[in-house]
């Protein structure tokens, strides 16, 4: 009877063990997403820099190096983009970034990554930089999604003093801090807290938002002395802050490994847009000397709809899950709402019409991707579009100005093909037309004329837009 008893069992567990191994197969993945800030296409060592970066390596050598990853030019568009899964443009945050006076936000009617994911189960938190409304708290993380928040809401602050214009901005859980500390020690010391703290019974999104390597240029003595070969001070610092990010994601990403959660979450990391090559892209806190990100072998930077403004560094990692290898495909931004969503089990209901699509196939295998077009912006004075390998910017503002480049043969952009091929140059002149005609008002533009003139006007054109916005090397 026994031995009987104990057959069945061996048969129970025997037709048990796949349905098991099924529904751990299937367990939700933790998501790590880390977005760096203002970082060079050139500044890390697994794209050649003398910078190092050995855990941000490891991280693309086991994993997917992303290198055609694209982002908006600007550190707000890009944030609204992957919260959204759609172009900033469909919703006025297609211009500049939101300043400390401002105050406007991505519109509440938006609905962002972290609420789909704590509508599917996660536990959601925002460690570092927000940049999509501050000065109401309806735009505030919490409000949108984040059962966690820590770090600062607005774009810039000194990392010693978590100051911007002599006012704190540094909150946890929307109550103001006094704390002293480096802002990226902290920012990684508080999320491996929370990794510590976390109930792995549900799945955990975090969103770690660096500062790094944001100006102004600030860094601990000790990382600074680790690059003492480097003659250029600002260089120096740098890659000091660079260094310092580095190690704050080892120390994250180990926690992870001692709280056995790291075989099963899904790593991403990226920058908002490229490294600052113009002042005027540099920040509202004083930088005096050279300014050292490198987005070689890129053309210009931050703020600029060339390649070197709006392809940034990027990589994906899930042991066991994803290839290793180089992804040398199309991506945008706005796809990862729509990829993470379909890896954590959860709907896209209540999100208004998505320009992203789920391109895990890709990064994960390296098929091709199911993106056909990349839309880099689109503004009343300029706009950039590629399809396939054609890529047109357009710079409407007097002279204007249209290049038409071949991305696969001329990632530098040094050739203007537009006048042996006007044909392409209509079509995409027309998308790009078409793009601008869907958007809505910029509400950078439309709050810099009601500060200026007291209400709330349309934005005109004006001749020095462009200037403006200028973005040369």
């Amino acid at each position: 009877m026994i031995s009987r008893s104990l057959r069945w069992a061996c048969i129970a567990l025997t037709l048990l063990a796949p349905a098991a191994a099924m529904a751990q197969g299937a367990k939700k993945p933790n998501i790590l997403y880390i977005v760096a800030d203002d970082l060079g296409w050139a500044d890390v060592g697994f794209h050649g820099s003398e910078i190092s970066t050995p855990t941000i390596d490891q991280l693309a050598n086991e994993g997917a190096a992303l290198d055609q990853f694209y982002v908006q030019p600007m550190c707000t568009p890009t944030r609204a983009a992957l919260m959204t899964g759609r172009y900033p443009l469909r919703y006025g945050l297609q211009s500049f970034v939101i300043l400390p006076e401002q105050t406007y936000g991505i519109p509440l009617d938006e609905k962002l990554l972290p609420q789909l994911l704590k509508e599917a189960g996660y536990n959601t938190a925002i460690i570092g930089k927000w940049h999509l409304g501050h000065a109401d708290r309806k735009f505030w993380p919490r409000q949108r999604g984040f059962d966690y928040q820590y770090g600062g809401l607005i774009g810039e602050i000194d990392y010693n003093t978590h100051k911007i214009q002599g006012v704190t901005d540094w909150y946890r859980n929307e109550k103001k801090l006094d704390e002293p500390g480096y802002v990226t020690t902290l920012l990684g010391k508080d999320a491996v807290r929370y990794i510590e703290a976390h109930d792995t019974a549900k799945p955990m999104f975090m969103y770690l938002a660096f500062t790094a390597p944001h100006t102004p240029f600030q860094a601990p003595k000790e990382y600074v002395d680790r690059f003492k070969s480097i003659a250029d001070p600002n260089r120096r610092v740098y890659a000091a802050m660079v260094n310092a990010m580095d190690d704050q994601i080892k120390a994250v990403l180990a926690a992870l490994q001692k709280k056995g959660m790291r075989e099963n979450t899904l790593v991403v990391f990226h920058s908002d847009n490229g490294g600052t090559r113009s002042a005027t892209f540099a920040g509202q806190i004083h930088t005096e000397g050279k300014l050292p990100a490198s987005n070689a072998p890129f053309r210009e930077g931050k703020g600029s709809l060339y390649e070197g403004g709006t392809r940034a560094v990027a990589l994906a990692n899930w042991p066991g899950r994803i290839k290793p290898g180089k992804v040398d495909q199309p991506l945008h931004v706005v796809d990862m709402l729509p990829t993470l969503a379909g890896q954590a089990g959860a709907g896209t209901a209540g999100t208004k019409p998505l320009d992203g699509s789920d391109v895990w196939q890709t990064i994960s295998t390296g098929v091709p991707s199911p993106r056909k077009e990349i839309v880099y912006n689109v503004e009343m004075f300029r706009g950039a579009v590629r399809q396939g390998d054609w890529k047109l910017f357009w710079r409407t503002t007097l002279p204007a100005q249209v290049e038409l480049y071949d991305i696969a043969k001329d990632p530098g952009e040094t050739k203007n093909l537009a006048a042996e091929n006007q044909p392409v140059v209509a079509a995409l002149q027309k998308r790009i037309d078409d793009l601008a005609r869907e958007s809505k008002p910029s509400l950078f533009f439309q709050s810099t004329f009601k500060a200026y003139f007291g209400r709330n006007v349309p934005a005109p054109a004006f001749p020095n837009e462009d200037a403006f916005f200028a973005t040369g090397d």
